[in-house]
């Protein structure tokens, strides 16, 4: 099980105005701090805590902060609209498109994705499966 993704971000503040137009809608909470932003998922009964939690921070090492290439982080949403308000509320935020929602003919008939950059280069995707909306065919 994946515990934590960290992405790096020269400019915390870009990068809390693009992280905080999608995350909270899909749960996560925002905590603030000198080493940068923390959005984490609550806790379920019985279980230490939710994972993976989302850190946002500037290189431990000084340098600036670069995307990975081939590198990519996807967010489950609930429905293919909350996909499509999400790219668009990111896509407000700073975020840059790399790929509209929509389905992809290389994925499964379910697969609703939404490909976007954040402000530092970072690929993000938003997908929903939700078997009760209509497939790619349907």
């Amino acid at each position: 099980m994946i515990a934590y993704v960290t992405v790096g971000a020269d400019d915390i503040a870009r990068a809390k105005e693009f992280y905080s137009a999608i995350l909270p809608a899909l749960g996560y909470a925002l905590e603030e701090g000198p080493a940068g932003l923390s959005y984490t998922l609550p806790a379920k009964p019985g279980r230490l805590a939710a994972q993976p939690d989302y850190y946002v921070k500037p290189p431990f090492d000084g340098r600036p902060a670069s995307a990975g290439n081939g590198s990519m982080v996807a967010f489950e949403a609930r429905s293919q609209n909350q996909v499509r308000k999400l790219h668009a509320a990111a896509l407000a935020a700073g975020g840059s498109d790399e790929g509209q929602p929509g389905f992809r003919a290389s994925y499964g008939p379910r697969f609703y994705v939404g490909y976007l950059r954040d402000p530092h280069g970072n690929k993000i995707a938003l997908f929903s499966s939700n078997p009760d909306e209509p497939g790619r065919d349907g």
